[in-house]
């Protein structure tokens, strides 16, 4: 079944989560319609009753939350392997039948709706929509728009070129321009540029600014012409965030060295900082990290922390991105953790993943919230992520994964789901196990 397709479904028992309001609802009913859109979504006692024919799960106390998003998404990289191990020994077939492995684990971790930001090429996104796979709702950009030795030049300090087809080296105007105009050729939904060096490229640095001011502009311009394509900009040193805003991106992302002046310009222009605290709160292991990068790491790791803590502080517009590929894929939801341990309310960590980043994808109409008119995208906690956020982190602890009221995953028992039947007499409604 496809994600155009929709199925009624009803949720009670639950504590609801809708994703805007600042407070959850305790012992709440959600309930979708045949178009799997939701009809309602509240207290129990002000629930319409349950219609026939609808399947009905027992949350058994749970928490109802919207589908979560992750903004920050490399589905086509390996995050337990080299991308020299997948360049160079890895057969096309595998790696086809690996990355849907991952979007499978994405999808069971409660991530609904993705956006790959360089190595997913567009097929993904339509086999998800045509119901070929399993995995969220995507945007990809599908390649990553970098200079001659920038952070998406993927040639080794051995001078040895790995040829990654998804890295489009520009180091023009023109060339900038043609490199958009390829990877929306080859289906992207929006552009991704680098503005800044990076902490996994070996011939630059954070603090480096990539592309130059009027090849940021042309990027931009280009994603305008084009439908209105939006921009995001890796972006990790001040130098980078600062041109990327200036220079009209829809999304900052990293924005590492962000600094007053950045968290000004974010509001000023309306733009999303993404942070991808998930790779900066992994353990840095010496002894399985190139030395350049380790150095890197040890350097910024602190130093993003404090500056991302201020930004919160400030409150600048943050969607939720892990950089999963580079932070292990399936275990997404961990960036709420990271947000929260530098600042955020455990409901703001939760809407950042929900609303705000629903606003950024360009889809706030109609995901990312749980109120009557949204597609039912939902995720069933066991646990109330309130109390600790942590537990949405688990996989074992979402129970119910649903896209469009259609279930992709349930690990409640027989018991806790039931079809509502038509039967014979006065009261027309009676529940029967299945």
């Amino acid at each position: 079944m496809g994600l155009h397709d929709g199925a009624a479904l009803r949720v009670h028992n639950v504590r609801l989560i809708d994703g805007i309001s600042p407070r959850a609802v305790d012992d709440a009913v959600l309930e979708a319609g045949d178009d799997g859109r939701i009809t309602y979504a509240g207290p129990a006692a002000g629930a319409p009753a349950a219609r026939p024919g609808v399947r009905s799960v027992d949350g058994r106390g749970g928490t109802l939350l919207p589908g979560l998003f992750d903004c920050h998404t490399h589905l086509g990289i390996a995050s337990d392997r080299s991308l020299v191990d997948v360049a160079m020994l890895t057969d096309p077939v595998l790696g086809v039948l690996r990355t849907s492995e991952r979007l499978r684990r994405t999808l069971d971790a409660g991530i609904t709706s993705a956006r790959d930001l360089g190595g997913l090429p567009a097929g993904f996104r339509d086999a998800v929509a045509a119901g070929l796979i399993a995995g969220p709702r995507l945007q990809t950009s599908v390649g990553v728009i970098s200079h001659t030795g920038g952070h998406a030049d993927g040639t080794l300090p051995s001078g040895r070129d790995l040829a990654l087809d998804y890295c489009e080296i520009a180091d023009d105007v023109t060339g900038v321009r043609k490199a958009a105009r390829r990877v929306l050729r080859a289906g992207a939904d929006l552009i991704k540029i680098c503005t800044s060096g990076g902490m996994s490229s070996a011939h630059d640095d954070p603090d480096d600014q990539d592309l130059l001011d009027e090849e940021i502009a042309a990027a931009v311009d280009e994603g305008r012409r084009h439908r209105e394509r939006p921009v995001a900009a890796h972006a990790q040193g001040r130098a980078g965030v600062l041109a990327a805003i200036r220079g009209g991106v829809r999304s900052v992302e990293h924005g590492y060295g962000i600094d007053d002046e950045g968290c000004d310009l974010l509001g000023e222009h309306g733009a999303f900082l993404v942070p991808t605290l998930s790779t900066v709160f992994q353990p840095l292991d010496p002894g399985r990290t190139v030395p350049w990068r380790y150095q890197k790491k040890l350097r910024w790791n602190e130093q993003t922390k404090a500056n991302i803590a201020q930004a919160i502080a400030r409150k600048v517009t943050i969607a939720a991105g892990t950089d999963a590929g580079i932070s292990p894929h399936g275990q997404n939801p961990f960036e709420l953790w990271c947000l929260v341990q530098l600042g955020m309310s455990p409901m703001d960590a939760i809407r950042s993943a929900t609303s705000t980043s629903a606003q950024l994808l360009g889809v706030g109409d109609s995901l990312g919230a749980l109120r009557p008119g949204y597609v039912a995208d939902l995720v069933l906690c066991t646990q109330d992520p309130l109390r600790e956020i942590a537990c949405l982190s688990t996989p074992e602890n979402i129970a119910l994964v649903a896209q469009q009221g259609v279930i992709r995953k349930i690990t409640l028992s027989d018991h806790s789901v039931s079809e509502e039947r038509t039967t014979p007499g006065p009261r027309s409604e009676t529940t029967e196990e299945t």
